[in-house]
């Protein structure tokens, strides 16, 4: 019965894997990026570096209900077709102090 249900919660992973779309940033609209990624909630975008020509990509969300556990989304740029840098979310890791507070990025004066 534990072997049936390890086999079932695998499965799901991977189905869940696969279900992400893929998009070639800089074939596309800033609009067209920011579009995809809210209407379907997570997509990978890929794209190749314009200073080393290294191919680069990343997982992009619509909102932190879409990040992992201990994760939450933060402001990413992307590289598109009308633009050099446009504004994404990514899931990043929450980093805290050793009381468990979550840090600021930015904290006030």
């Amino acid at each position: 019965m534990k072997i049936i249900l390890l086999a079932a919660c695998l499965t799901l992973f991977a189905a869940e894997a696969q279900a992400v779309s893929r998009y070639i940033s800089t074939s596309m609209s800033c609009a067209q990026v920011q579009g995809a990624v809210r209407g379907e909630g997570v997509a990978i975008l890929r794209w190749t570096s314009p200073t080393s020509g290294v191919p680069r990509y990343d997982r992009y969300v619509r909102n932190d209900r879409f990040c992992p556990s201990g994760q939450e989304a933060r402001r990413a740029y992307v590289p598109t077709a009308d633009a050099r840098s446009c504004p994404v979310y990514n899931c990043k890791q929450i980093e805290r102090d050793r009381f468990f507070f979550k840090r600021r990025l930015f904290p006030h004066n």
